[in-house]
């Protein structure tokens, strides 16, 4: 509902504010950094929320208790996660990809390597809950479904590169996937300072926006979809020498458009 906002750090703790008190409280602990961190829904359950951390592990967190309900060992560190239930995805280090179904949280059904060749950065699951997309240090999106009938539709492409210099490519992280609510269309987010909008299933770009001022860290898309949020700052990939303090940490409102995230005519 929008009244509570949680987060986890390198401080092995994972926090929540109440948004009407602004009154902050620990919930989760874990033995390492906390690297994702979110409220989903298991099967005849009410919402509870899912820490995943550097400590490889998953654990299971009903905010009444001081204790996790559950825990699953990760193979590697975790990197990225996402939830829309049923399906939960979790990336981990050396290009891990776990698939959970919500009725059985505990057990992977899939456990497969990225079809991606370098680090992952994040993982987002379809709105019609038989797929992830997920993206790389590499400036590379893989479309993966789970469900075996559609595992030839699977596919990888390549976006957010510059080609200003002849025979030569910079290429840029993308750091956020995130999926429309309504039509199922996505952005990618990347450092090269941009967002652009896809559609999957026609494999087309819809819309772009660029040089926005700064490395695109995260975003979401409104419950409506009718706004896009997104966060600008540094994202450390030219390491502390290149935080030259000039990219302010800020959150922006993107106004969608349907023209912007909705599917072509074919």
């Amino acid at each position: 509902d929008g009244g509570k906002v949680v987060s986890g750090g390198a401080d092995k703790a994972g926090r929540m504010i109440d948004m009407a008190t602004g009154q902050s409280s620990q919930i989760a602990q874990h033995d390492g950094p906390i690297r994702c961190i979110k409220f989903v829904e298991a099967e005849n359950s009410s919402p509870i929320l899912a820490t995943a951390g550097w400590d490889k592990m998953l654990k299971y967190w009903d905010m009444r208790q001081s204790t996790p309900i559950a825990t699953v060992n990760l193979p590697e560190r975790a990197y990225a996660m996402d939830c829309i239930n049923p399906l939960f995805v979790v990336a981990t280090a050396e290009r891990k990809v776990l698939v959970f179904d919500m009725a059985n949280p505990t057990t992977p059904f899939e456990t497969s390597e990225s079809p991606l060749k370098w680090q992952t950065r994040t993982v987002s699951c379809f709105t019609k809950k038989d797929g992830y997309a997920i993206a790389s240090i590499e400036g590379r999106v893989g479309i993966q479904y789970v469900d075996p009938k559609m595992k030839d539709k699977s596919f990888s492409f390549k976006c957010h590169r510059d080609n200003d210099v002849p025979m030569k490519s910079t290429v840029h992280s993308i750091n956020s996937i995130s999926h429309h609510p309504v039509y199922g269309t996505f952005a990618t987010c990347s450092n090269d300072g941009s967002f652009i909008f896809w559609d999957k299933d026609a494999k087309q770009r819809l819309k772009a926006h660029s040089k926005l001022g700064g490395a695109v860290l995260s975003s979401a898309f409104s419950g409506d979809g009718k706004l896009f949020a997104y966060a600008l700052g540094y994202d450390w990939a030219q390491g502390y020498k290149g935080n030259t303090g000039t990219v302010k940490n800020t959150i922006m409102l993107h106004a969608v458009g349907d023209e912007e995230v909705k599917p072509k005519p074919k």
